[in-house]
């Protein structure tokens, strides 16, 4: 592809994406912020250090994004024993609200003025690595345990894929699982041990848990959200995944979604809304909002991430959901497997180095600190999202909260980690949305020959940009 057509690829992103969230870091919807910054470090040398202990003094810049209640707080929290132990270092954090983030990063990457250290949603970083946005970091990574210490899915995401250099560093994980009413399968007679096994046990479940009563109150068996998600592709492509059916074809130059493959995992997954087996007033819902109904009793199962727990977890007077019923009867497991075997959607965020930095080796060095297995356990709890280092997610196996999330990431898979990628979501969105519609009974009549007809458009818009 030529830098013109390159060029116009990347344009047409900074349009189409402005409005995304990328999906790609966790859910702490209810605390966006936009912009807020705080500064912090600590006094310079003791006065019993020499002249020549002092480090020159240096004020690095962070953007994030709201990946915890107290994002910037939290943050800074996480780096004080890094700033302990280097006095003349201070940071500067800017909070990112995720919806206007791709448009201030893609213009301090045109501009070339932006912060030190950036955080990436993973689907984000092909497209601002070739915007010459971010620096390559490939003879740097070994310091931090290189591609051995990461999970794949993970590690594809830091790089432009078919190329070797690596422009970042995975941060945390965001992992899908199924969280179910462990009260609920009592009351059913459904066992979790079989009904989780694979599709047909799965629905037969279903089939069995809808309109079950606790408390004087019917659950639908199954929550799932519809096309007002923010997750849209990332709530369809594990079932794609699971049929045998895959985003691209293998040199990432033609869609493949809309294969006979694809077609069964769209239509198996969209079907159980179909069959009545999801109230279809959630299709009108986000994730968050889905989430809160499973909270509150409404249905039995829903699909989330590992943040999930925590805000199971999380007493009610400090924003969670601890006063519920569900946090007193929940457990998780994995997807069931389809004909192709079992998957689920590998998300998450990276660290970089922005380009423009005059400080990219004291802006490594904080990630290195990022990367240590101590700071990355205790933001993992500061978020509930799942760590980025491997070893680091292995170390929470003894929590059974937190095993069905460790099995996902064996066998999850991230999108191809190509530029293009913000336009085609933005058409996948659009055309699976319209699937929704007909499932909703909204549009037209459901059935393979109008779904297949979606994908085809869909697929038809996405050739065209991978063709720009």
């Amino acid at each position: 592809m030529s830098k013109k057509r390159v060029s116009l690829v990347l344009l047409s992103m900074m349009v189409f994406m402005s409005v995304f969230l990328a999906a790609c870091g966790g859910s702490n919807k209810e605390s966006d912020k936009t912009n807020q910054s705080q500064e912090a470090g600590t006094e310079k040398a003791t006065d019993n250090a020499t002249s020549e202990d002092k480090k020159e003094d240096v004020t690095l810049t962070a953007w994030i994004m709201p990946n915890s209640p107290k994002p910037d707080k939290d943050f800074l929290e996480l780096v004080k024993p890094y700033l302990d132990q280097n006095p003349n270092v201070k940071i500067k954090v800017t909070v990112l609200d995720w919806g206007s983030a791709w448009t201030k990063i893609t213009t301090a990457a045109t501009s070339g003025e932006g912060p030190d250290l950036l955080q990436l949603g993973t689907t984000w970083v092909p497209a601002i690595a070739a915007m010459n946005g971010i620096e390559d970091l490939t003879s740097k990574v070994e310091e931090i345990g290189g591609e051995a210490g990461y999970l794949p899915a993970s590690w594809d995401t830091t790089k432009i894929a078919g190329k070797p250099e690596v422009y970042g560093v995975p941060w945390f994980v965001d992992a899908r699982a199924m969280f179910y009413r462990t009260d609920a399968f009592a009351k059913a007679g459904v066992d979790p041990a079989t009904m989780f096994k694979d599709w047909d046990s799965f629905k037969e479940g279903l089939t069995k848990l809808n309109g079950v009563e606790i408390n004087g109150k019917k659950m639908s068996a199954f929550g799932l959200s519809g096309k007002n998600d923010w997750n849209v592709p990332h709530n369809i492509f594990p079932w794609v995944w699971a049929a045998g059916g895959e985003v691209y074809n293998d040199g990432n130059t033609e869609a493949a979604f809309n294969s006979p493959e694809g077609l069964k995992g769209v239509m198996y997954y969209t079907g159980l809304a179909h069959d009545g087996l999801v109230d279809k007033t959630s299709l009108e819902k986000n994730s968050a909002q889905v989430e809160s109904d499973f909270s509150e009793g409404k249905s039995a199962i829903i699909v989330s991430g590992a943040y999930m727990v925590k805000n199971l977890l999380t007493p009610a007077d400090q924003g969670g959901m601890g006063d519920k019923e569900a946090a007193k009867n929940f457990a998780v497991s994995p997807l069931p497997a389809g004909p192709a075997g079992q998957s689920t959607f590998i998300g998450g965020s990276n660290l970089t180095v922005f380009k423009g930095s005059k400080h990219k080796d004291a802006t490594w060095d904080v990630i290195k600190f990022l990367s240590s297995d101590e700071a990355q356990l205790n933001y993992s709890k500061i978020t509930g999202n799942l760590p980025g280092k491997k070893s680091v997610i292995d170390s929470l196996g003894s929590d059974p909260n937190y095993a069905a999330f460790i099995e996902a990431t064996k066998y999850g898979k991230s999108y191809p980690s190509i530029p293009q990628w913000g336009p085609t979501e933005t058409a996948l969105v659009k055309y699976f949305g319209n699937i929704w519609d007909v499932v909703a009974g909204v549009s037209g009549t459901y059935n393979e020959a109008s779904v297949q007809s979606q994908l085809d458009a869909a697929a038809k818009e996405v050739n065209a940009i991978l063709n720009q």
